[in-house]
């Protein structure tokens, strides 16, 4: 994969970040690493440290939690609800269905950003509610 991403496109796709300002984006954009893994690779093992999220922003991912495999590609996020404890473990197995590009963003990082926006948390915590199931 070649040619940069640009990170707040990237970022203004993702519905967890719905509704952002502008300035919002360009905060947690300075944040995000650019990461690329080939087909096959593992990108999560479940019951094991999270310490983060990604954006994925090329490729696709197959996602098992659960018993339940589920595809996923650009726009969505994987490790997001790493963010928000500082003790959690993955849920999930992700491992790369293509070759996959990502925005990778750390805890430490994020929480920092979140403590100074009280938007930006909100939308978070509104869709790691909605992947909770009931």
């Amino acid at each position: 994969m070649t040619g940069s991403i640009d990170k707040v496109d990237a970022l203004r796709s993702v519905p967890i970040f719905d509704g952002l300002s502008d300035a919002s984006l360009e905060r947690i954009a300075s944040l995000a690493t650019e990461v690329e893994f080939p087909a096959g690779q593992v990108v999560i093992e479940a019951r094991t440290p999270g310490a983060g999220m990604f954006v994925i922003v090329d490729g696709r991912v197959s996602v098992h939690a659960r018993g339940v495999d589920t595809e996923l590609g650009p726009g969505e996020v994987i490790g997001e609800i790493s963010l928000l404890r500082a003790d959690s473990q993955r849920i999930a197995r992700v491992q790369t269905l293509t070759d996959v590009r990502c925005l990778a963003v750390d805890r430490a990082s994020f929480r920092g950003l979140v403590s100074e926006d009280g938007q930006l948390a909100l939308a978070l915590l509104e869709n790691v509610a909605q992947r909770i199931p009931i």
